[in-house]
This record gives structure tokens, C-alpha cells and sequence, in this order.
């Protein structure tokens, strides 16, 4: 038995889905002009789709499982389930005006013309906070909307904000934020709910490994207890004496969102010789 992943065949989130795959140790040719291939070294077929189909294809049950943007789910509104937020592919579905409009808040929203891909999205985020606004459903270049008379905003997504400033436009509200997420179809038989497991499993190891360093230093014996609450690891520092008496080699692991302030400390309670590397995989 095969599972079926549909991912991006072009587009922002096509890259890190490719790389994550790889990253699992699963192999496959991913030729551009492929829709469709087999990994070599897993039981997985791999469908190359555009990321608007994905949820569809995933509630159709002719994929399986796929990767896909927060937004497009929400859009979609399709009978999916959510196993695995990917951390990737991180972004905001934002309002914008124009640079040279005056915003007075969300209630200045009232009566707008607001363009947008994200019709859904943008009616329950309009409703929850009671504005009235005209929706204008645009497939593609929402950003030209303004420019061109055909509404007074826009509401599309966000990640560095140097698409909506060459267009004269500036943020004003996040409506919500997006990530890259892995989906399931509900009713997946034991068999391919075990395959899953196994690539959650795997996805969940590289993740935790990019989160993480691997730390390696010399410290002063009457410093080891406060060096070793500094940096516990995954259960608790390896501990070996060096040659040189009143010196223990430690190795531990740290996170990377509080790595330099960790190392700092390390460095004030005498620790020497600090090595860090970069960890592969993390199977806790």
C-alpha cells in the first residue's frame, strides 16, 4: 500500500514541502514537468497540484494527506483534518490601503470596497467585528486594485510587505496568520493512518532537530552544577573528566531561541572550549 501526498508543484511553500520530504529521508525525482511521482525508499506517491486544489483533492480522498497553507484550508472550507503544523511558510492575510489614506481603525472599514482572493476568510472577519464592507472577488494581482479605481483596500497575504509597498499600499489589520500545515482526510483506514504515523513521526524529528544545537565545552568542576541547570538537554547533560584535574568535558543540547543567552551565561560561570553543531535528526 501506497499513501497519496499532494503538494505545491510551483509556488511559495513548494521548496520547503520538497525539502521537508528529503529532510524525512524520503527519496524521489522531482522533475518540474512531473505531476506525479513514487519515493524509492517509502510508501508514498507524491501528487504535484496547485495549493487552491489541494484541500479538495484531500477531502475527495484522492490524496490522502497533502501540505498546504493555513489560508488555503480556511478558505476552502473542505472536510479535511489537521495533523501537523509545519512551521514553515509563515505569513499574515492582512488588510491595506493605499500609502496616502488615513486609517482611523477597523470601523473606518465601513462602506469600503475591499478586494480580495480570500472571500470567505474576509466576510467572517468583517462579520465578527460588524462592518459592513463591498467585496470584490479577485482571482490574481490584488494588489492593483486600488491603483486602477476598482476598490479602496485589499486583503491578501503578507510575508515581507515589499509587494504591497511597491504598490503604494500599507497594512493596516492581520484578518489572520497562516503557516504551512500537513492535512489529512478523516477517515484514512488503520493502514494508512500507520504510514502517517511513521511520517509524522519523521517530520516531527527534523523539526525538533532544526530547533536544537548540540553543545559541547569544558567546564570548571566547582562551576558543573550551575553549567549543567543552564543547559539540562533532552534528559540530562553527558558528563566525561578531561585529563586536566578540576575539568569535566559536557555535552548537552539547547535550543536555538535562547541559544546566545545561554552561551553568554556559560561563559560567566567559566565554561571554555564551547563547540556547537548543528543536529540532523531528534528522536526523543
Amino acid at each position: 500500500m501506497k499513501l497519496k501526498i499532494a503538494i505545491q508543484k510551483s509556488g511559495r511553500l513548494y521548496d520547503d514541502s520538497v525539502g521537508l520530504l528529503k529532510e524525512c529521508g524520503i527519496e524521489f525525482n522531482n522533475s518540474m514537468n512531473k505531476l506525479k511521482t513514487e519515493a524509492f525508499n517509502f510508501p508514498l506517491e507524491i501528487f504535484f497540484l496547485r495549493d487552491d486544489d489541494i484541500p479538495q483533492y484531500v477531502a475527495d480522498k484522492v490524496a490522502d494527506i497533502g501540505i498546504v497553507g493555513e489560508n488555503v484550508v480556511v478558505e476552502t472550507q473542505k472536510e479535511v483534518k489537521v495533523l501537523e503544523r509545519l512551521g514553515f511558510g509563515k505569513c499574515k492575510l492582512s488588510i491595506a490601503l493605499p500609502k496616502d489614506k488615513k486609517y482611523g481603525g477597523i470601523k473606518s472599514l465601513d462602506g469600503k470596497r475591499i478586494a480580495t482572493s480570500y472571500t470567505n476568510i474576509l466576510t467572517a472577519f468583517l462579520k465578527k467585528n460588524k462592518i459592513k464592507a463591498e467585496i470584490h472577488e479577485i482571482s490574481g494581482s490584488v494588489e492593483i486594485a486600488p491603483g486602477i479605481g476598482l476598490a479602496d483596500a485589499i486583503c491578501d497575504l503578507v510575508s515581507s510587505g515589499s509587494t504591497l509597498f511597491s504598490n503604494g499600499l500599507r497594512e493596516v489589520e492581520t484578518v489572520m496568520k497562516s503557516e504551512a500545515l500537513l492535512i489529512g482526510n478523516p477517515l484514512l483506514s488503520k493502514q494508512e493512518q500507520a504510514i502517517v504515523n511513521k511520517f509524522i513521526f519523521r517530520i516531527q524529528a527534523v523539526r525538533k532537530a532544526g530547533k536544537n544545537k548540540y553543545i559541547l565545552l569544558n567546564a570548571p568542576n566547582k562551576n558543573l552544577d550551575k553549567i549543567i541547570s543552564l543547559i539540562p538537554g533532552m534528559k540530562s547533560p553527558t558528563i566525561l573528566p578531561l585529563a586536566e584535574k578540576g575539568w569535566s568535558s559536557v555535552h548537552s543540547v539547547v535550543e536555538e531561541d535562547i541559544f546566545w543567552e545561554v552561551i553568554e551565561k556559560l561563559k560567566d560561570n567559566g565554561a571554555q572550549g564551547i563547540l556547537v553543531v548543528p543536529i540532523e535528526k531528534m528522536v526523543l
